[in-house]
């Protein structure tokens, strides 16, 4: 069985980074959600938060000498959710292991859209210098990620394989969304044990709710969701299939899909403390158990 599952977020910001004194207590890096599910290690998205994620696991690898085993989940590749990536610093021991899954896009695969990230002459550093040992893979809608505590992540076909899911074996489905500029982005539910999380990342919400995403997230534990907008932005400014959402397109979807708590993610890089604070009051009116996300929050399921 697995010994504890913890989410901690490490970026949640959208578009670009924000340091300054108007960030201070929800933080101001992009997109990056670290899982611990007993000893392994899941991320979702390599936003600037990732940063600080890899050097907390280098001084953790200082201290204990144990080798650094990730497995990596892209929601799409956008600048803001590869950021952090070239900067990771456990990719450059040799000691370390990756497994990294996203989607494909326009025909390209995973690995390709990584490897320009860091093309030189814009980064002194190429994926392929990189000494760590990765595996890089794209992933389908049809496909799960079985993370079991002594082997390598393994992708079955949920139809073909009908993989049995043994206790203490984590499992990641992937649900393509299309409302999102460029390809569309990936929604991932990872599940252990009875225990779930959503991450709904730069998606954008619809009349009624996203039915798909709603039945995917159904009674989930915890809900990661998109809601960079305020309902004034989204109606008043561009925004509109830009591929995001707003604190009441989130809140119905948690409600609808009847999950147990809501944590508001991507927030616009123009909101500073006191708007998030305001945002997290008005959403918990009509979905209480909601809050919204910080820099540095774990959340224990």
């Amino acid at each position: 069985m697995a010994d504890g599952f913890v989410v901690r977020f490490r970026g949640v910001r959208g578009s670009y980074p924000t340091p300054g004194p108007t960030t201070l207590r929800y933080g101001g890096n992009t997109a990056c959600v670290e899982i611990r599910v007993g000893d392994r290690l899941i991320i979702l998205d390599a936003g600037t938060g990732l940063v600080r994620l890899g050097n907390d696991l280098l001084a953790q690898h200082a201290r204990d000498r144990r080798p650094i085993v990730a497995t990596m989940f892209f929601s799409h590749t956008h600048h803001d959710h590869t950021q952090g990536f070239p900067f990771f610093r456990p990719a450059y021991l040799g000691s370390c292991t990756l497994y990294v899954f996203g989607p494909r896009t326009f025909g390209r695969d995973l690995e390709d859209a990584l490897a320009r990230a860091m093309l030189p002459p814009t980064f002194p550093k190429s994926l392929e210098e990189l000494p760590s040992f990765r595996v890089i893979s794209n992933i389908e809608d049809c496909e799960v990620i079985l993370i079991s505590p002594d082997s390598q992540p393994q992708i079955r076909n949920v139809f073909r394989d009908r993989p049995e899911i043994e206790p203490g074996t984590v499992s990641v489905r992937t649900l393509h969304r299309t409302f999102h500029p460029s390809g569309g982005v990936r929604v991932f539910r990872v599940e252990c044990d009875g225990k779930s999380v959503v991450y709904a990342s730069d998606v954008e919400g619809v009349i009624g709710g996203d039915t798909d995403l709603i039945r995917f997230a159904s009674e989930c534990d915890l809900l990661i969701h998109d809601a960079q907008y305020t309902t004034e932005e989204y109606v008043q400014g561009p925004m509109q299939g830009w591929g995001h959402s707003t604190p009441e397109m989130a809140t119905l979807v948690a409600h609808r899909a009847k999950v147990r708590q809501l944590a508001l993610f991507h927030h616009d890089p123009r909101h500073d403390d006191d708007q998030l604070d305001a945002i997290q009051a008005a959403a918990r009116e009509r979905f209480p158990n909601t809050l919204a996300a910080y820099e540095g929050l774990a959340i224990e399921l």
